[in-house]
């Protein structure tokens, strides 16, 4: 290469480190692997366990009193008989079409790696909303969370897990938590300062003030964020059947291998109904939960 060569060649490594770059970072992280992947696992052997129950326990009961369960929720938390009544057609179409088995197994990992999300996000964001600093740190990985293309996660989890529901699990969360930690961190930090003066003025303490005042003014942001993660979580469904994950995702996966339209369309309408009954349930019980607290606040 001439001396001038730069002018007209970005300036790179040559192949052979390259390679060795690659060799080195990849021989470390399976080295990582043999020596904690056991006990890495073993951390995760309850949650394993949970989701192997509800997942049977779904499975196990009548799917009559599964939708009576799921349109009663739906009303309680809407108040709207319409949505109660579109959670049963929904779900009387997917069983009657056989899609019942694999949306209960979908519920159940969506279900839980919602809790498992919001178990993890809701705190972080409560965190990053009191310190400045916390919150420079986890901004940056938020980033790169939710820009690095979803099939990269399960590189490193298959690598130390293998396959099955809980590299299932960890993808979906890494995938999925960053909405309600943005938005929980947005909603404490937008309460007015004045309500928190008063609050102090009264002599809340500094807890009493984040669960009584901030929390609840900030629920609203705190729904949408949890509303945002299921609905990633949802997304992730196929993308998750890869590593074998049970549910709705393998049919569309499969249909995808063997050009199999109806399979294909007839699952993803499944997971889409799934997404709208979630989506309507939380956004309504975001709105009675604000109209509730602004009754409080008027009287």
């Amino acid at each position: 290469m001439s001396k001038d060569s730069w002018l007209t060649e970005f300036p790179q490594l040559e192949r052979a480190q390259l390679v060795e770059i690659r060799k080195t970072l990849d021989g470390s992280y399976r080295a990582f692997s043999r020596e904690y992947g056991d006990t890495i696992e073993r951390f995760f052997d309850p949650l394993l366990a949970f989701l192997i129950w509800f997942e049977k326990l779904l499975l196990a009961t009548p799917w009559w009193l599964v939708i009576a369960v799921l349109a009663a929720i739906a009303y309680v938390a809407s108040r709207s008989w319409k949505l109660s009544l579109g959670v049963v057609i929904s779900f009387v179409l997917i069983g009657v079409f056989g899609m019942w088995d694999n949306t209960m197994r979908t519920m159940s990992i969506i279900l839980v790696s919602t809790l498992v999300a919001i178990a993890i996000g809701i705190p972080t964001g409560i965190a990053m909303a009191r310190s400045d600093r916390i919150q420079r740190i986890v901004t940056p990985m938020l980033d790169v969370m939710q820009t690095m293309p979803a099939f990269v996660y399960l590189i490193p989890v298959v690598m130390l897990l293998g396959i099955g529901k809980i590299p299932g699990v960890i993808a979906v969360v890494i995938y999925a938590v960053p909405p309600v930690i943005r938005l929980t961190n947005l909603g404490i930090r937008l309460v007015d300062e004045e309500v928190l003066e008063a609050a102090t003025a009264y002599g809340a303490s500094p807890m009493q003030r984040l669960f009584g005042v901030q929390i609840p003014l900030a629920m609203p942001n705190i729904m949408a964020g949890i509303n945002q993660t299921i609905m990633m979580a949802l997304a992730m469904v196929v993308i998750a059947s890869m590593i074998g994950v049970k549910g709705l995702g393998q049919p569309v996966l499969k249909s995808i291998t063997n050009q199999y339209f109806t399979l294909g369309l007839l699952n993803g309408l499944a997971i889409v109904a799934l997404a709208i009954i979630f989506d309507r349930i939380s956004q309504s019980y975001a709105q009675r939960s604000q109209q509730h607290l602004r009754g409080h606040i008027n009287e």
